[in-house]
């Protein structure tokens, strides 16, 4: 397997179906001047002709195509073709890959994938599914750090990490692989405690843990763990739920460290307001019926003097509002969008503990939130969702409220 450098160099590809379509993208990542020849190209093809990353001659292959390549694809469904263009790569020393037998042409693509400035490649002597599987199961690996690419320690510092949703295959690559070499994590109560099970026994876990209308970590001394932790010499991950800077104190976090000198490293997250939606089956956008969506926190009362929400205005909005932290205070929030005159059978749906193995769905109207929140004992994490939308059913999971509870 050798490493061929691409860049501004010549590579023909002959075919412009689905199979070239998915070598493209690799070819194009190494800078390779790409030529492809085809009689008809997918529409995707076609946009990367459109958008300058390729050349698309729409025509037969003929011979002589492959003057000056440095590399060949023979991608088309016809064997013969694909045969002829094998034939003229040999008679110009050209390697060429023929997609339809592997064993036929004078290269073979490797399973790819990248990592981390590393390329992976994986040849099975044309088996592709083979390579594949294996190329995935060494991606995997190297994601969750049961792989590790450098024995290096990492340089102290500090990562914000979103952790997604809950369910702990929802965290981003990136963030898993940060939080298996972390010496010291301080996590929030709504981080994934899955991925805490996976650290070594060395990482020291300092829990933050905000409990709704509880006892809480005080926000100074989350700060001080983090800078003191990092000046330590130690590689601190924050572990928290969702999008660090989606009502996560992400940013002040930040500014702590910055203002410490220590540096930061911000990996965002799949955040609650929208993955949470998604799992119960809720677009929290839909073509035709909403053209947007808002997402509020919940922590104050319409009516307090901390809040920096229009509410007025909210309840003229005719697409979706995502409620965060709003258990508490339903009966308010649902108030002041009716005082503002959205329509008192707006859907809604209540999304608890969404992701997990016990998430609970609730569907009631603007008028009977409230009411369906206490009969229901729903309890924070919960996402509130208000809109048109939060009616829909195609995707929602085929179980009753009470059901859910007993799970």
């Amino acid at each position: 397997m050798v490493g061929l450098d691409l860049n501004d160099r010549r590579v023909v590809v002959v075919g412009g179906g689905s199979v070239a379509q998915r070598r493209l993208g690799l070819l194009i990542a190494s800078g390779a001047d790409v030529h492809v020849i085809s009689r008809a190209v997918t529409p995707a093809v076609e946009g990367m002709a459109t958008s300058g990353q390729i050349t698309v001659t729409l025509r037969d292959y003929a011979d002589g195509d492959l003057d000056g390549a440095w590399y060949a694809m023979a991608c088309t469904n016809e064997p013969d073709t694909n045969a002829a263009v094998v034939a003229e790569a040999e008679r110009r020393r050209v390697f060429c890959v023929r997609a339809d037998n592997a064993r036929l042409g004078t290269a073979v693509t490797p399973a790819t994938a990248r990592f981390d400035g590393l390329t992976l490649g994986v040849l099975a002597g044309g088996q592709h599914r083979r390579s594949a599987a294996v190329r995935n199961a060494l991606l995997e690996a190297l994601q969750s750090g049961v792989v590790t690419d450098d024995s290096a320690p990492m340089a102290p510092g500090v990562a914000l990490i979103g952790g997604g949703p809950g369910d702990p295959d929802l965290i981003t690559v990136r963030g898993r692989r940060l939080l298996a070499r972390a010496n010291v994590v301080v996590a929030d109560r709504l981080a994934p405690p899955e991925l805490l099970a996976e650290l070594g026994p060395d990482v020291e876990v300092i829990d933050a843990a905000k409990i709704p209308y509880g006892r809480a970590m005080a926000q100074e001394a989350i700060n001080s763990a983090l800078v003191d932790g990092a000046k330590a010499g130690k590689f601190v991950v924050r572990l928290k739920g969702g999008d660090p800077y989606v009502f996560g104190r992400g940013y002040e976090e930040l500014e702590a460290c910055v203002s410490a000198g220590v540096p930061v490293t911000v990996v965002p997250g799949v955040t609650s307001a929208i993955s949470v939606p998604a799992l119960a089956g809720i677009p929290v956008t839909h073509r035709g019926v909403t053209h947007e969506f808002v997402v509020v926190s919940g922590h104050v009362a319409p009516d307090h003097p901390d809040s920096l929400v229009d509410w007025p205005a909210l309840a003229r909005l005719r697409g979706t509002i995502v409620l965060l932290m709003a258990v508490e205070r339903i009966e308010q929030f649902a108030t002041a969008l009716l005082e503002g005159g959205r329509a008192a059978d707006t859907p809604v749906t209540i999304v608890q503990e969404g992701s997990l193995r016990t998430q609970r769905v609730v569907r009631a109207d603007l008028s009977t939130v409230a009411e369906r929140v206490r009969a229901e004992a729903i309890r924070p994490p919960a996402i509130i969702v208000i809109g048109p939308t939060a009616g829909f059913t195609a995707g929602a999971p085929d179980i009753e409220p009470s059901e859910a509870g007993a799970r």
